[in-house]
């Protein structure tokens, strides 16, 4: 693996730097290399991202089937044998000196380019049990499209009832023998026309008021959830468990260079521009329709072509 050097002994003006290393930010350090740049990728956590929860992957193109670390992986040593440069740090925010953009970190780091491209996902919202991270892609999962098939005529729970939860739920029923929803609200807050769908299915079980307090595992795998459902504790049994309460964009600290809408994404289209020149956005973290791997690697696309020809503006 090729790592950048203390930034304390080399300094290096890069043509683009990409912060995080998901699907879309690896996707935009990619074909930012492949068109003669200079690339540095910083990411706080581990390459992946989200998809890295994924025990299976089978909706990415080409590939049967991948585990999300694997895929994650792959994309990491492509961009590596392309030459781009990576840090892990955390980036707190990004200064503006003409042309010249400064992107800074909580470690000390002060990495200067040309373009910045933003990819920073997001992160699902948890419910806040012991044990709920050491469980995710072992029985709790995010993506019904993602993971569905795995639970294939088992029982599954639904922990939500928004739109997202609705429409995961939906798919969990055409696969699954039974889906139980669990709402922590007295009423589900999604569509009426999801919920009229969803409720008419036979193999569809709601509780509302419903506070998941506890996690059933045995031996470390997961079997099911204790609840409080309207005063009484309650042992609800599973195979498996989807997770749709929200997630949360880690946006703020650029919500100066580009505008945020009501939900803390940033409010761009599919040309991944901002208002400030020369800094982009990609995946997950801007607003959009649809969040999946591929949408992710699309907008990586997008915005690195858009930045390479912003470099090639400035450079002249």
């Amino acid at each position: 693996m090729r790592f950048l050097p203390s930034f304390s002994k080399v300094k290096v003006m890069y043509d683009i730097i990409v912060v995080g290393g998901g699907p879309a930010g690896m996707t935009a350090a990619l074909y930012a290399k492949r068109n003669g740049k200079t690339v540095l990728v910083i990411e706080k956590n581990g390459f992946g991202g989200q998809i890295t929860h994924s025990p299976k992957v089978e909706n990415f193109p080409a590939t049967v089937s991948i585990s999300g670390t694997e895929l994650a992986d792959k994309m990491m040593s492509q961009i590596l044998e392309q030459g781009a440069d990576i840090e892990f740090e955390t980036v707190s925010g990004i200064e503006i000196e003409g042309n010249k953009k400064i992107v800074k970190t909580e470690e000390g780091g002060a990495y200067e380019c040309i373009s910045v491209i933003i990819a920073t996902g997001v992160k699902h919202r948890l419910l806040g049990l012991d044990g709920e991270k050491e469980l995710i892609g072992e029985g709790i999962s995010f993506c019904a499209v993602c993971d569905g098939d795995f639970y294939k005529n088992k029982t599954v729970i639904m922990a939500g009832g928004g739109n997202s939860a609705l429409q995961e739920a939906i798919l969990l029923s055409d696969k699954c023998k039974q889906v139980i929803i669990l709402q922590d609200l007295d009423y589900f807050t999604g569509e009426e026309s999801l919920q009229k769908l969803l409720f008419s299915r036979d193999n569809v079980t709601k509780y509302t008021g419903t506070k998941i307090t506890k996690l059933i595992t045995e031996n470390g795998e997961f079997k099911g959830v204790e609840a409080e459902i309207g005063g009484d504790v309650k042992q609800i049994l599973a195979d498996g468990m989807f997770v749709a309460i929200g997630l949360i964009p880690e946006n703020e600290p650029f919500g100066n260079l580009a505008e945020l809408n009501s939900y803390g994404y940033f409010d761009t289209d599919e040309s991944c521009t901002t208002k400030t020149p020369g800094i982009f956005v990609a995946g997950d973290c801007r607003s959009k329709a649809v969040r999946q791997v591929t949408t992710a690697a699309a907008d990586g696309t997008v915005s690195a072509l858009a930045a390479c020809r912003y470099v090639n503006e400035i450079k002249g």
